[in-house]
């Protein structure tokens, strides 16, 4: 089963990640300013149920290799590692939020088809994909049995608390939005960090025994 220790060490860096200026948050940022509050609710809490697609294919995955080849399991390891690099690499070189503007759109749009949007953009996300089979296994520990149901309770933490900061972000789109293009050094600031702890990660699962 899952530690309390593995849950709290998993949701901080859950919440700092999903926090971090990105796609997925300036998205839903961006529909919320232009579409309205409930717009930007609902294609938060899309993106953010789109994440148990992802889940289950970790759990399937992740279990496979585990049971299926202990020298596989160290290659999913090092390729985890060196693509969680690589996402901490191109975080460290983000601007900010400058590119919230982009995800602006005109108009007012049915928030049922929104929802749907954001759970399936999220859904086919090959980017997301390799994102939770490299960060999923990090907080998982194998000799407390059962892997598949580790990585499907971590999922679906993941889940849950991306989908109460994604409804956040949509709610208080237009004064976060605002806030974040006037204090850019902040947002630079969550960039880094959120880089930092990529990177950090990444070389802990190469070096993990």
């Amino acid at each position: 089963m899952v530690t309390f220790t593995q849950i709290v060490g998993f949701l901080l860096a859950a919440i700092l990640l999903t926090a971090s200026p990105g796609p997925d948050n300036l998205m839903v940022l961006g529909m919320g300013m232009s579409k309205g509050r409930r717009q930007g609710i609902a294609f938060g809490l899309g993106c953010a149920l789109g994440c148990l697609s992802h889940t289950a294919l970790a759990v399937i995955g992740v279990s496979a290799i585990v049971a299926a080849s202990p020298v596989a399991f160290s290659v999913l390891k090092w390729t985890g590692g060196a693509y969680l690099i690589w996402l901490g690499i191109q975080a460290l070189r983000r601007t900010g939020a400058s590119e919230l503007g982009k995800s602006n759109g005109a108009g007012r749009s049915s928030v049922a088809k929104l929802f749907l949007n954001g759970m399936f953009a999220n859904a086919i996300n090959p980017k997301v994909v390799l994102f939770f089979l490299s960060f999923l296994p990090q907080f998982v520990v194998p000799a407390q049995g059962n892997v598949g149901l580790q990585l499907g309770i971590l999922g679906v933490i993941f889940t849950v608390q991306a989908a109460i900061l994604f409804g956040l972000l949509g709610y208080f789109a237009g004064a976060i939005g605002a806030w974040m293009q006037r204090q850019q050094r902040a947002s630079l600031w969550l960039d880094r960090i959120a880089g930092t702890v990529f990177v950090g990660l990444g070389i802990r699962m190469i070096a993990s025994r």
